[in-house]
């Protein structure tokens, strides 16, 4: 089984092969932290940030349950390959930490790639 977890940003399209979209702009956004602005989701000031975060932790939890209770029913129709899509609005900070964050929990049961389509 191969799962792919990419993030992207909204004002720039969804991913077209994405099999599983999540929206996570409603969680609270670096952007708006000046000294937070140009640093990503894989940066230690950001990711401090976002841990911090209540709602942030919340997510993450949920789309990890929805995903360990749904993939292996893919998997079972013979589904070996995956395309998880997690969105804010730029496609920096949340989304990078969160596909991040994700990708480290199912490593350790499946084969992972992480993209990360506005920074790389």
């Amino acid at each position: 089984t191969m799962l792919l977890v990419k993030s992207f940003g909204f004002k720039f399209g969804l991913p077209p092969d994405a099999d599983f979209v999540f929206d996570v702009r409603c969680l609270k956004n670096p952007h708006y932290e000046k000294s937070l602005r140009d640093l990503t989701g894989k940066d230690q000031p950001v990711k401090k940030f976002l841990d911090a975060d209540n709602n942030v932790q919340k997510m993450s939890e949920d789309i990890k349950t929805f995903l360990l209770f749904w993939i292996p029913h893919f998997m079972r129709d013979s589904r070996n390959y995956l395309t998880i899509a997690i969105g804010c609005t730029g496609g920096k900070h949340r989304s990078v930490y969160l596909s991040e964050k994700l990708s480290n929990i199912f490593e350790k049961t499946m084969s992972v790639a992480v993209k990360h389509r506005e920074i790389e």
